[in-house]
């Protein structure tokens, strides 16, 4: 499971936060909003839904229409696939694909407490038991049509569901899979001894595309209060959470309410700091450390994300746009925007704020470098690795001196 570092860093942001609560909570019973905070309070409305809720809401179409495509083909059979069907619904994929990587500097909220992230981001994906699984008819029965989505959500281990099962059977060595290969039985080592056919891998793909649908659904109904019925409406239909614990607000309005009765946030500071640290430094962390650490340090050689597809280091790539998304305010920004906190950081004169955009834009310089030399299954011992995840963890840093520069303001 990816999820190692995560427990630590939402640990270690709520001390922090608690801390910011109790040194800054004067200011907030004895005359309201400083100025400060006031900026603050405009940054969370810039930041919640033109980085959150646009990206998730991205996320969730991609993910419904991925779903519509997969269970078109399953329905048709094989015997009617074209590579052309096959190679839109690669293409649908890696831009799903790329929205929920760019999502993940805040991972914060619905997605952790409600653990969609290890439900449908969970990797090595485990082959074998992917072959036990398709090879037994009676299974590949119940995965089949609608009611295949709730036996998969159900019935398969996080190590067979979501994003990288679905890669499996659409990508091999970097190439999207031909119609041959699916008109086929599977040959992957796994599946050895063992007969799968490829119109099975798309009943499962189906299944598993239509649970993806759902939790991503689950996602942004979680956070925007706004989100279209027909996602609310299968929310209500699964039965599933979709409100902070112990409250009726969604995630954006609990955020969006700071420093007022009812949010977990007792101040904007904890607010921004939240950001910060349980979001874009979290996913630093993961990524230095974990998702590219573990194969380079050959702690886990195996542990390697994407790579089917061979998207490792676009996936990377993501993550760090989506803390640079996060800084400047809205998603795909490649500047800040007016109320962002990197423009706050530059105009409350913050003496980091040139080395935290210099981290940000070494980090992506690196990881782009990496990419250019080759896939990260391929090159994942290569120094440039070590370089690139050298960047991340400075990054990393400086996005921890700017929290606790925000907590004493």
């Amino acid at each position: 499971m990816k999820k190692a570092i995560q427990t630590w860093a939402l640990a270690a942001a709520s001390a922090v936060l608690c801390l910011s609560a109790v040194s800054c909570g004067e200011t907030q019973t004895l005359g309201g909003l400083t100025e400060s905070e006031k900026e603050m309070k405009s940054i969370a409305e810039q930041y919640v839904p033109n980085v959150i809720y646009s990206t998730y809401g991205d996320l969730a179409k991609e993910t419904g229409e991925l779903y519509d495509l997969l269970a078109a083909a399953a329905d048709g059979g094989v015997d009617a696939l074209t590579q052309a069907q096959i190679d839109a619904i690669c293409a649908k994929f890696l831009q799903a694909r790329q929205s929920w990587e760019e999502s993940e500097a805040f991972l914060f909220g619905a997605a952790t407490d409600f653990g969609i992230d290890p439900h449908i981001d969970t990797w090595p994906l485990d082959p074998d038991g992917l072959a036990t699984e398709l090879s037994n008819a009676e299974k590949v029965a119940a995965l089949r049509g609608e009611d295949g989505i709730a036996y998969a959500a159900a019935k398969l281990g996080q190590e067979l569901l979501g994003f990288h099962g679905i890669e499996f059977i659409l990508f091999r060595d970097g190439k999207n899979r031909t119609v041959a290969a699916l008109q086929a039985n599977e040959d992957h080592e796994a599946f050895a001894g063992k007969t799968v056919t490829g119109e099975q891998e798309l009943i499962y793909a189906a299944a598993v595309a239509g649970d993806l649908r759902d939790n991503c659904y689950r996602l942004l109904v979680s956070w925007n209060p706004n989100a279209p019925k027909e996602y609310a409406d299968r929310c209500e239909e699964l039965e599933v959470a979709t409100t902070v614990t112990g409250s009726d607000l969604t995630y954006g309005e609990n955020l969006l309410g700071a420093a007022a009765a009812g949010s977990s946030y007792k101040t904007w500071q904890s607010a921004m700091a939240s950001i910060l640290i349980a979001g874009c430094s979290n996913i630093c962390a993961e990524v230095a450390d974990v998702k590219m650490g573990n194969a380079h340090s050959g702690e886990d050689v195996n542990y390697i994300e994407s790579p089917y597809s061979k998207k490792s280091f676009q996936d990377f790539i993501d993550n760090i746009l989506s803390i640079q998304y996060s800084l400047y305010g809205a998603a795909g920004a490649t500047s800040a925007q007016a109320h962002s906190l990197m423009s706050f950081f530059k105009s409350q004169n913050y003496s980091g704020a040139a080395s935290l955009q210099s981290a940000l834009d070494a980090s992506l310089a690196a990881l782009k470098a990496c990419q250019a030399k080759g896939a990260f299954v391929d090159i994942y011992t290569d120094a440039s690795v070590q370089k690139a995840m050298d960047e991340i963890s400075a990054l990393d840093d400086e996005i921890n001196k700017a929290a606790d520069w925000i907590l004493r303001q």
